[in-house]
C-alpha cells in the first residue's frame, strides 16, 4: 500500500478524532474526566465498549485461530454473555448505590485501608501490561505500514502513537472517549462487514449461499464435549464467565464507562445492550475467519506459519484497495480503542485511589491530574519498549499469562466482600494477594505432574481467585 495514501489516511482518521475530542471536551472539570458528569447517554456507552473489548489482538487472531480450534472459541464468548449478565444485576447495583468513581473504593468500606490499595494496585499493574502490549502492536501496523517507508525508528512511532491518545484525552477524559470509541468501533465493524462481502461476492455467493458454504465447512464446529480437550465447552464456558467477572465488572477501564450513566437503569440497559451486540459482533469475526480460510483454498494462496497473519496478508496482498484501508483503519481503530480508554482509567485509579482526589479540595486537582495523565503515558512507552527489546513468541504469551494471574486476587478481594460478612485483619492483606498469583505461577507450571497430566487453561484466573478468597479466609478476624 502507498505509504502516502496511508498518511492520508491515519492523518483524517486522527484528525477526526481529535475534533470529536474538541467538541466533548469544552468546558470540561475533573469531573468530567472521572465521570462525564454522569449525563452520557446509554445507547452510546454500549454501541463505544465494543470498541473497547475487541482489540487490536482479538481483531487479528480470532479470524485466524478458526483454522486451528473452528468456532469452539463462542463457547467462552457464551460464557462471556452470562458474566455480563452477573455485572449488570449483581456488580453494578453496588457500584451506584456507593456512588462510586473508582470502583476500588467499595474494598476500603468493606474489608480496609491495605485491601483497597491492594486491589487498585493489580488493577493498575494490569491494565498497564495489558494496555502497552496492545499498544505495541498498533505500533508495529504503522511502522510496517508507513514509519519504516521513511526511516522513522520505531520508539518515534510509539511516542507519536501516544501522543496521539493523550493530545485527545487530556481534558475530556472518560467523555471524550465514550464518543471517539463509538466512532473507532463504526470503522472496526465496518472493515469486518465489507471483508465479508468482498469475500461472498468474489466467490459468486449470495448472502444464503455464503452461509451454506460456512455452515458445510469444516471450520464451523462450535461445542466439544471432550472433557480431557483444552476447549471442553464447560471449561470455555465457565471460564468465560469468571473471565468477564473479572476483566469486565472488577475492571476500572470497562466500569468507569458504565457508571458515566445517568442512573442503575440505564447503566443495565446499556450492559444488556451492549453483550447482545458483543456476542453477534464475534460471531462475525469467527464467520470472517472460516471465509478467509475458504477464500485462500479458492484462489491456491499458500498460508502463513502464523495463524494471525492470515487476515493481514488476505486484506492487504490479495483483495482490492478498499479492503486493505479499511482493514488497516478497523485494526488502528481496534487497538486505540482499547489503549486509549486504558489510559484514561489508568489515571482515574491512581488519582482516586492513590492521590485522594475524592477528598482533596484544593486548587491543585488539574495540574496532579495532567501530570497524572503524561506519567502513565511515558509508562507505557517504556513498558512497550521493553517488549519490543524482548521480543518473541514466548514473551507476548508470558504477557498474558502475568495479566491473567493479577486479575486473580481482584476476583477472591470482591467475591470475598460480596459473599461473606467477615472481618479481616487487614494489614495482613499484602501478603495474601502476593501469596495467591505465586501459588498459582507454581500450579500452573507444573500442573501436568502434579495433576495427573491435567493442563490449566483460561480456568487459572478462577484458581488464583480461589487461592485469595482462602487466603482472605484465614486472615479473618474470630468473633468471641
Amino acid at each position: 500500500m502507498n505509504p502516502l495514501l496511508v498518511a492520508s489516511l491515519l492523518s483524517g482518521y486522527f484528525v477526526l478524532l481529535i475534533l470529536v475530542a474538541y467538541l466533548t471536551s469544552r468546558s470540561a472539570t475533573t469531573d468530567t474526566f472521572f465521570t462525564a458528569n454522569r449525563k452520557s447517554p446509554w445507547f452510546v456507552v454500549a454501541f463505544g465498549m465494543i470498541g473497547t473489548t475487541i482489540s487490536g489482538v482479538t481483531f487479528i487472531s480470532v479470524p485466524g485461530e478458526v483454522g486451528n480450534s473452528a468456532f469452539t472459541y463462542f463457547q467462552f464468548i457464551l460464557g462471556n454473555f452470562i458474566g455480563y449478565m452477573v455485572v449488570a444485576f449483581i456488580l453494578l447495583p453496588v457500584y451506584y448505590r456507593m456512588n462510586l468513581i473508582s470502583i476500588y473504593t467499595y474494598l476500603e468500606e468493606r474489608l480496609g485501608f491495605y485491601a483497597y490499595k491492594s486491589g487498585s494496585f493489580f488493577f493498575l499493574l494490569s491494565r498497564t501490561i495489558g494496555a502497552a502490549f496492545r499498544m505495541y502492536l498498533v505500533a508495529e501496523v504503522l511502522q510496517l505500514a508507513f514509519f519504516a517507508h521513511f526511516g522513522i525508528p520505531f520508539g518515534v512511532t510509539v511516542l507519536i502513537s501516544i501522543l496521539l491518545i493523550w493530545i485527545y484525552t487530556t481534558k475530556g477524559g472518560v467523555k471524550t472517549i465514550i464518543w471517539t470509541d463509538s466512532l473507532q468501533t463504526i470503522f472496526l465493524i465496518s472493515a469486518v462487514i465489507l471483508t465479508i462481502y468482498f469475500i461472498f461476492n468474489s466467490l459468486g455467493w449470495n448472502f444464503g449461499q455464503m452461509i451454506q458454504q460456512v455452515q458445510e465447512s469444516p471450520h464451523s464446529k462450535v461445542f466439544d464435549w471432550d472433557w480431557r480437550s483444552g476447549r471442553f465447552f464447560f471449561k470455555q464456558f465457565l471460564a468465560g464467565i469468571f473471565i468477564t467477572i473479572v476483566m469486565s465488572g472488577l475492571d476500572q477501564d470497562m466500569m468507569q464507562k458504565n457508571l458515566t450513566c445517568k442512573n442503575l437503569k440505564e447503566a443495565q440497559k446499556n450492559m444488556l445492550t451492549f453483550s447482545v451486540i458483543f456476542v453477534a459482533v464475534v460471531w462475525m469475526f469467527l464467520t470472517l475467519g472460516a471465509l478467509l480460510y475458504i477464500y485462500a483454498e479458492s484462489h491456491q494462496i499458500v498460508l502463513p506459519q502464523k495463524s494471525d497473519d492470515l487476515y493481514p496478508l488476505l486484506a492487504i496482498n490479495h483483495m482490492n484497495l478498499m479492503i486493505g484501508i479499511f482493514f488497516l483503519l478497523g485494526i488502528t481503530a481496534a487497538n486505540y480503542a482499547s489503549a486509549d480508554s486504558a489510559l484514561t482509567s489508568l489515571t482515574t485509579a491512581f488519582c482516586i485511589d492513590f492521590l485522594n482526589f475524592g477528598k482533596r479540595e484544593d486548587q491543585n486537582k488539574k495540574r496532579l491530574l495532567k501530570i497524572t495523565h503524561i506519567g502513565f503515558s511515558l509508562l507505557l512507552f517504556l513498558v512497550i519498549m521493553i517488549f519490543k527489546a524482548v521480543n518473541n513468541q514466548s514473551v507476548v504469551m508470558a504477557v498474558f499469562k502475568v495479566a491473567g494471574l493479577t486479575y486473580g486476587p481482584l476476583l477472591g478481594l470482591f467475591a470475598f466482600g460480596m459473599l461473606t460478612k467477615l472481618k479481616i485483619k487487614d494489614h495482613l492483606v499484602p501478603l495474601v494477594v502476593i501469596a495467591a498469583p505465586t501459588l498459582s505461577w507454581v500450579l500452573n507450571n507444573f500442573s501436568e505432574q502434579l495433576l495427573n497430566g491435567y493442563q490449566i487453561g483460561f480456568e487459572l484466573i478462577i484458581i488464583n481467585g480461589a487461592f485469595t478468597f482462602l487466603g482472605l479466609f484465614l486472615i479473618r478476624i474470630r468473633q468471641k
